[in-house]
């Protein structure tokens, strides 16, 4: 029996909250600007309070956060990221001129959850042995798509998942593979994280991941001459409306997807060589020649290890970064912060603005032009997690 092609599946919307900010304006203005979005947080510690950096959300993403409150009362007892989900699914929802009339599937996922509404349930109950009676269904990680879903009055399959820091790619992973089966033809994705707590902090900490820099750029993603680890916690949310075909309109289709999972020597860390990146970027270009990449949005945590492995990845599938033929290789989190299961889907973002306005996103203490015209036709976008859990989509123009 002959194998039938996989059907064309596109981008039709989007939208992000994060330090960037909250509207399509204010995100391209931070992408057009040589400053890091990242502020100053003072975390409660020990009794003290440590000054570290954070990619907190931009006053007008807040703001959408107060207007929905103040709009939807019953939201009141929510987590932030259910609040971020809501916020940007409600977005890229109408960006897509889609109704509820028509079935869809929503997969929003998350790293860590509902974290601060679960951290202050647990400390009340460590103080008054008593916690609010809807901490259970509030704090389970499902109620993130089931609140999108009630939200927007739609019907479909929806679920939610952790899968670290690669959870956004993974709901689109999951979702290209709903559609190719033919179950679904649209699918609300991503992922959202509100993890800015004194205890994600300290795990980070205890890990000696978190940045001890005070300079306009405390996260060094890809700097090579960084000594110590670089990675400052963000917080954000991303929603992509899928569908299959190509309408007008269409902001990009998926070329390819590829996933890959390698066996660790430590909990946090991959391989030297991230074989797991090779084979999920192998997997993602399929049939594509990788001397047409224009542009790969990398992990790059802004860790030395991660960012070194990634980068030998990178050569290993696309020769040397001095290679003519070699993809511009770049990374958001220098602005936004590590946003963990959210991060996946500002890195789509990176990836969507570069083809939509024909430009490459550069980092300026790597001396690049941070906004710069160039041909973009198709770029690889990169994520990795705890676990050692890739994803790779190459996305490309529409035709």
């Amino acid at each position: 029996m002959e194998k039938q092609p996989h059907p064309t599946i596109s981008i039709r919307s989007w939208s992000t909250l994060s330090a960037l900010g909250g509207s399509d304006e204010s995100v391209l203005a931070s992408y057009q600007s040589v400053e890091s979005s990242l502020t100053p947080w003072s975390v409660p510690h020990l009794e003290q309070l440590v000054e570290t950096w954070a990619g907190r959300l931009s006053k007008d993403a807040q703001q959408q956060c107060s207007d929905l409150i103040a709009t939807h009362p019953q939201y009141v007892g929510l987590d932030p990221s259910v609040l971020y989900a809501l916020i940007t699914a409600r977005s890229a929802f109408k960006q897509a001129g889609w109704d509820s009339k028509s079935p869809v599937g929503i997969n929003i996922g998350s790293s860590r959850g509902a974290t601060q509404l679960w951290e202050s349930a647990h400390a009340a109950h460590l103080k008054n042995r008593r916690i609010p009676s809807l901490t259970s269904p509030l704090t389970t990680l499902g109620n993130l798509s089931t609140w999108v879903a009630q939200d927007l009055g739609v019907e479909g399959p929806e679920f939610s998942h952790s899968i670290t820091c690669s959870t956004s790619l993974h709901s689109l992973l999951n979702a290209v593979a709903w559609m190719r089966a033919g179950m679904v033809e649209r699918f609300l994705v991503g992922g959202t994280e509100a993890a800015l707590t004194p205890f994600t902090w300290a795990q980070m900490k205890a890990l000696k991941l978190v940045s001890s820099l005070n300079e306009p750029f405390p996260c060094r993603a890809l700097d090579p001459l960084k000594k110590a680890n670089t990675m400052v916690l963000g917080e954000g949310a991303g929603a992509l409306c899928l569908e299959v075909g190509v309408r007008p309109g269409a902001q990009a289709v998926i070329l390819g997807v590829g996933y890959a999972t390698e066996s660790l020597a430590h909990a946090i860390s991959i391989s030297d060589q991230a074989d797991c990146f090779v084979r999920s970027m192998h997997m993602a270009l399929g049939v594509h020649d990788p001397g047409q990449i224009d542009a790969v949005v990398m992990h790059a945590p802004g860790t030395v290890k991660g960012d070194r492995s990634e980068n030998a990845a990178l050569d290993a599938v696309f020769g040397s970064r001095d290679s003519l033929s070699a993809p511009w290789r770049t990374s958001q989190k220098w602005r936004t912060g590590h946003t963990f299961g959210a991060s996946g889907a500002l890195g789509l973002e990176c990836a969507l603005l570069m083809l939509k306005h024909q430009h490459l996103a550069g980092i300026p203490y790597l001396g690049q032009s941070v906004w710069r015209p160039a041909p973009v036709k198709k770029v690889l976008v990169n994520a990795v997690g705890f676990g050692g859990n890739a994803v790779s989509v190459l996305l490309g123009l529409p035709e």
